[in-house]
Order: C-alpha cells, then structure tokens, then sequence
C-alpha cells in the first residue's frame, strides 16, 4: 500500500511538472509571437528598415572590402572614410538624388582623378614635394577640378571631395593605385547596393506587408440593405488577384430550423438544393445569397459562393470566414448610437482583416479614391494596397496625411513617398496643413470612396477622449471603408 501511494504521488508529481512545463513553453511562444508581432510592424515603417538595412549591410559590406584591401595590394585603406559615407548615403535614401549607382561610382573615382590631378601639377610646379606634406595650391586645385568635373560631368556627391584630398596624402600608395582603388571598391559596394535595392527594398511590399501577398478570399456577411452593394465592393477587392473569390455569409438563429444542429456549423452552401426538406427560414436566405452571387459574378467575373450557417453572429461569421479559407472580411457598416455596433466591432476584434463599408450611393466602380493615413505601417500599406485594385485599369488614389504645422511637413511627404513607392497605378500624395475633420468636409465631395484605418492601434483611453475618425464621418457625400488590421 505504501508503494503505491508512493508511485502514484510520483506520478502526481510528474503530471503535474509536465503541465507546468507545457503552459511555461505556450506561454514562451506566446511572447515569441507578440514580440515576432512587433517587430514586423517596426520594420514594416520604411524608415526603420533602412536603418536597420544600414546597421546591417554597411558594415558587411565595409569589413568585406576591408578583407579584400588586405588581399589585393591595388586597394588602398584610404578610400575607406569616403566610402562608408558614400555607402551611408546609398542605403539611407535608395530613390533619392544620390542613389544612382553609376553616379556614385563616377563621383568617388572623378574625385580621385582629381586629386591625382592636382598632386600630379603639384609636383611638376614644384620640382617635387617632400612626403606627407600637402601645399595649400594642392589642397585647392583638387576641390577646384572636383567641383568643376562633377559639376559638368552631372555626378556631384559628397565622397568625391573626400577621395580628392585624400589623393594627396597617399603616403607610400602611388596615387595611381589610390584612383584603381577607388574605382575597384566602389563598383563593389554599387553593385551590392544595386542588388540589394532590385531585389529586396523594391519588393519590400511582397516581403513585408502581408495584404500585397493574401486578402483575395473575400466573406461578405449579407446584413442589412447595403449587403448587395457590399457585396459588390468586396468582389471588386478579390477581382484584383487571379485567385480572387467572394464568399456570401447569413447566419440563422440557433432557433431556426433543427435544434440539434451545433453553433457555426453550415446550414447550406452553394452546393445545396434548395428544396422541401429545407427549412422555409433558410430556403429563402440562400436564395438571397444565391440571386446576389449571380449579380457579382455577372458583373464583376469573380467566383461567387454562398453559405447559411447557424450560431451567434460573430463567432459563426468568423467560423465561416475560416472553413471558407478567407483572409478579408468585408462587412456592411453597421452604428448604434454613432459608435460601431457589436457586430462589426466583433468582426474587427477577430484574427482576420476587416473592412466596413458604408454606401451612400449605388457605384459600382470607384475611380477617385482618398486614403486617410495617419501614420506609416502595415495597416497603412494596406490600406494603399486596396485603393489601388479598386482603381485598377482607371483612376486616381489620393493619399492624404493632415498635420498641425508646417515644421512637420517634410516628414510627412518623406513618409508618403516611401508608402506610394511600394504600389503601382496613379497616386498622387497630399499633405494637408488642416484637421482631417476639416479637410474631408472641403474636399471628400471630390471622391467616389474614403478609406481610413479603424484605430485599432490606439489604447481604449485614447478613444475615449479622442473618438476615431470615422465615427465622425456621417455627413459625407460618398462612401467609406474602414479597415481593421486582423491580430492573430
């Protein structure tokens, strides 16, 4: 007897470290997602990743021309000060007036022909010169050719007036070896650099923002009377990926129908007949859902399939959404008391991102489209990424950011011209010296669609003294999407 309550404490004792241990590692993977999860979202604000790029890539690529200066005697350790600025200046604005890698090479190796230009005079006007001294005429003459050259020449940078001077105090390197130096080690780093810009920050947008790569399989919750046109704006959000497909949801009460069925489980999909043994309740609703299916692939020419299912609102829509395979859902706007109702509210609280869409007119295209961006990230990128399938083929997209002063000004368009260059099509960036309140009353009468975020970024004490924007937008004279980043 004592053995085995001995064995059995054992066993206690086991069991019960086993579970500790499990909840300690779901509870480590926990924090590994949520810190994955912040992570992507800082890299995700262009300016982060080329810092980080910068943190990164430069000293690589400086300690790597390093090891070959070591290697090959051609290379001189004196092009390195004006090279790591050169490579500085590449990696920290890659669409800017000094990222041109042919430029960069031609500036820094003009500058070293320069340099060996004026020594060369030097010399020859003097009869010589002692080493490690450098006459003032040298120092002058070669800042004089380099700015006259680069000038010219159209390739005026910074580093070449570093890799003149520095011409003049090889010491024991010919100036000769210093200029093939140059012109080696910095066809290295443009070539790098090159690669670096083609291949990963112009693609950044593929790499980083998950809504460039997913948000085709659309669900659409058929609620109230603007389901149809929702219905429509959601298939064109899919129609702009081959993959695309819409998904047309209804949810009965528990209470219709058999009451043995479990919560979320289908009713009917598009594979069901409609027949007798349906209930009359559900009949109706898939008929409904499948009238409009047949009006969005008519229209739109994207595959269209329904399903009823059966449970609470949210939980069976999100349920849907999931057994569906979809990414986005794209619900109509729904308010109680000029705040969000619990339907969409549930709907943005889900894993999944969501769209609410309120028409205010029957459009079945919208061609001048205003993004409202607050602030860079995903959920502004994404908010860009739909603009620019609605406008596809034909229109404008308008991204728009409002600040309180003009000492912000430059770095709102900084931030702007980084969002617009991940996307293509027509956009155009505003920068409004106004409240947005203000600027949507003068000018959203101009759009066919507003899209702005749902503030889901924000603390629930923030929305409390500040209510988000587009709690705010019940006088405007065109229609509104709000999007909610999904937070799985």
């Amino acid at each position: 007897m004592p053995r085995r309550r001995l064995l059995d404490a054992v066993l206690g004792l086991f069991e019960t470290t086993r579970e500790r241990i499990a909840a300690l590692r779901s509870r480590i993977r926990r924090v590994e997602r949520r810190e994955l999860g912040e992570f992507r979202r800082w890299i995700q604000t262009t300016s982060n990743l080329l810092h980080l790029s910068i943190v990164l890539f430069v000293p690589v690529l400086i300690g790597f021309v390093t090891y070959l200066s070591n290697q090959v005697q051609t290379l001189s350790f004196l092009l390195f000060p004006p090279l790591a600025s050169g490579t500085y200046t590449l990696f920290s604005d890659p669409e800017g007036e000094h990222a041109d890698p042919v430029r960069f090479v031609a500036s820094l190796s003009v500058g070293a022909l320069c340099g060996l230009a004026a020594y060369t005079a030097t010399v020859w006007a003097y009869g010589g010169v002692e080493p490690g001294t450098v006459l003032p005429e040298s120092a002058a003459l070669a800042i004089f050719l380099t700015g006259a050259v680069t000038w010219a020449a159209d390739v005026e940078a910074p580093s070449a007036f570093a890799t003149a001077l520095l011409a003049l105090v090889t010491g024991d390197v010919d100036p000769a070896t210093y200029v093939v130096s140059v012109a080696v080690a910095s066809s290295l780093v443009a070539g790098a650099f090159y690669l670096w810009r083609e291949q990963f920050y112009e693609k950044r947008a593929t790499y980083l923002y998950e809504t460039v790569r997913g948000d085709d399989h659309v669900l659409v919750p058929m609620r109230g009377e603007a389901a149809e046109r929702t219905a429509l704006f959601g298939a064109r959000l899919a129609a702009a990926h081959e993959a695309g497909k819409v998904v047309l949801c209804d949810v009965v009460s528990d209470g219709a129908g058999d009451s043995d069925e479990s919560d979320s489980e289908p009713v009917a999909d598009d594979s069901a007949e409609i027949d007798a043994g349906l209930p009359p309740e559900t009949a109706e609703r898939v008929d409904r859902l499948e009238r409009t299916a047949a009006t969005v692939r008519t229209r739109i020419g994207v595959p269209c399939e329904v399903v009823v299912v059966r449970g609470d609102p949210v939980p069976a829509t999100l349920d849907a959404a999931r057994n569906a395979n979809c990414d986005l859902v794209v619900t109509p706007y729904e308010s109680e008391h000029g705040a969000l109702s619990g339907f969409v509210r549930g709907i943005f609280d889900g894993e999944l991102d969501a769209v609410a869409f309120r028409s205010s007119a029957d459009r079945r295209r919208w061609r001048r489209v205003l993004v409202l961006v607050a602030r860079p990230g995903d959920t502004a990128h994404a908010m860009l990424d739909f603009a620019t399938r609605l406008t596809h083929g034909g229109g404008v997209v308008s991204v728009t950011t409002c600040i309180d002063g003009d000492r912000n000004r430059r770095r709102a368009e900084t931030h702007l011209d980084h969002l617009v260059e991940t996307v293509d099509g027509n956009v155009e960036t505003r920068v409004a010296r106004s409240s947005v309140t203000a600027f949507l009353a003068e000018n959203a009468g101009n759009y066919d669609l507003v899209v702005l975020g749902s503030s889901g970024e924000r603390s629930p004490a923030s929305r409390f003294v500040s209510p988000p924007m587009f709690q705010r937008l019940e006088g405007l004279d065109c229609d509104v999407a709000v999007f909610d980043r999904g937070t799985p």
